[in-house]
């Protein structure tokens, strides 16, 4: 098929890798977000999936709205049989749905119905799920809402961060977006309307909500940490100073009691307590410093014994 493949960052790329090496499937452009300022250095930078099509000699298409009547026409112009899509970050309205005689065809990070919208990986650590997925559908107005092709499972890890994860859903989701669009090309394929039972949703994730609240059971604290990690990461106040936190591991026992939010800094590590055990520290990053060992943070920071992380 004659495809036109959208995405912009890197769990994008494993499935326009996958496309290009497959021979079956013909990537006639790709479409991505405009070329944005990233880094310490500011510099404007391509998108990961841009990066990638230009490595290839492939035609970028990198609309600033997907309502463009620019674009429209050139994706007319093009006439793809379908249009893959991961992670564009865009919603397309419906005359550009109605181009592609396969329709767009969505990788989601999630078993639909579950955990429709912008951060679903992130969301199902955050609540301890045990399983989790990707699911091929094909793309409708509605927030995730489209009949579903196909979907692969992937077990969610004890210690699994949002990074870790949805590296692992990248690789097997593109494997699973291969061979829906064989199916589809084969007529083999027929999409089937989601449950109306298990919906969930999962919007995107804030720096503010990325604050860690050290009045929850450390359970839930751990999950949270994990889910925001390394992106845009747990963070903490400790006094006038602005604390990102990396994964911690909570305590079945500790021989002293801790408040939520108050430190003990011993030879072994650094704890926090929650409201129920306490957590053990791994590494922090202080405001404008680099990641370090959080016990070598806190004996250097010499905290107040009254500070509590808020």
């Amino acid at each position: 098929m004659r495809v036109v493949f959208a995405g912009t960052p890197e769990p994008a790329v494993p499935s326009l890798a996958r496309l290009l090496a497959s021979g079956r499937h013909e990537v006639v452009a790709v479409v991505t977000r405009p070329d944005a300022v990233a880094g310490r250095g500011r510099k404007v930078t391509r998108s990961p999936v841009g990066l990638l099509a230009d490595e290839h000699g492939i035609e970028v298409l990198t609309p600033a709205r997907a309502s463009d009547p620019d674009f429209l026409s050139r994706l007319t112009e093009l006439a793809p049989d379908c249009a893959p899509v991961v992670a564009y970050g865009a919603l397309l309205p419906r005359p550009v749905l109605d181009v592609p005689k396969f329709g767009w065809v969505n990788l989601h990070f999630s078993l639909l119905p579950a955990w429709r919208g912008a951060a679903p990986v992130q969301a199902a650590i955050a609540a301890g799920d045990d399983m989790t997925g990707s699911s091929a559908f094909r793309l409708e107005e509605g927030l995730d809402t489209g009949p579903v092709y196909g979907v692969a499972t992937e077990r969610i890890r004890e210690t699994d961060t949002a990074g870790e994860l949805l590296g692992r859903l990248a690789e097997s989701g593109a494997f699973l977006l291969e061979s829906v669009l064989d199916g589809i090309e084969d007529g083999a394929l027929n999409a089937v309307p989601q449950s109306d039972d298990g919906v969930s949703h999962a919007p995107k994730v804030t720096v503010e909500s990325a604050r860690i609240d050290w009045t929850l059971p450390a359970v839930v604290v751990d999950r949270r940490i994990r889910s925001v990690t390394p992106a845009p990461g747990a963070w903490t106040q400790v006094g006038d100073l602005r604390v990102k936190v990396a994964p911690v591991t909570p305590v079945a026992e500790l021989d002293a009691a801790l408040e939520p939010g108050q430190f003990l800094v011993r030879k072994d590590g650094c704890y926090l307590g929650t409201a129920t055990t306490p957590v053990r520290l791994s590494q922090v990053q202080p405001q404008g410093k680099k990641l370090m060992a959080a016990a070598d943070w806190a004996r250097g920071a010499r905290l107040d014994p009254e500070v509590r992380a808020q």
